[in-house]
């Protein structure tokens, strides 16, 4: 029997960044921080976050590419991928992924993260579209209507 699989509870790190590949399915790559957080021999506080590669396709890479940006807090499950390539300068290239299975918007609502340095000046969060209402912020894919 095997396993592979990937739970998370985090924060994006970088707004979502989606395209569609030549046969026409939605991915969407997105980075999440987690954070450990443990007490050393001393008693001193310690902390060191995680970043993690996420990819989601098709609906699910629809709907996060539409609902999520930097610094929402969401949990993420999935499976671990490990891709390879060589880059231009001939060397062979990893990275590890976590595939999305499934994803849950985890901050409040009403509220939403505000953009930092790197996101627009005076942005009107107003005119986004306000995700589908339910008691958790969960979203199912097969509940999306497009």
């Amino acid at each position: 029997m095997n396993l592979n699989k990937a739970m998370i509870i985090g924060n994006l790190t970088r707004d979502p960044e989606s395209r569609t590949t030549p046969s026409g399915q939605a991915v969407c790559n997105f980075g999440v921080a987690t954070n450990l957080i443990w007490t050393d021999a001393n008693g001193d506080k310690q902390e060191r976050a995680e970043f993690h590669n996420v990819v989601a396709w098709r609906k699910l890479a629809e709907i996060c590419s539409q609902y999520l940006k930097k610094g929402s807090k969401i949990y993420i499950e999935g499976r671990l991928q490990t891709r390879d390539w060589e880059g231009q300068d001939g060397v062979k290239r990893y990275r590890t992924e976590i595939v999305a299975d499934n994803m849950i918007m985890l901050d409040s609502k009403g509220s939403r993260p505000s953009a930092g340095p790197a996101g627009p000046a005076g942005t009107d969060d107003s005119s986004q579209p306000e995700p589908p209402a339910s008691a958790s912020d969960e979203i199912q894919v097969e509940n999306i209507p497009f």
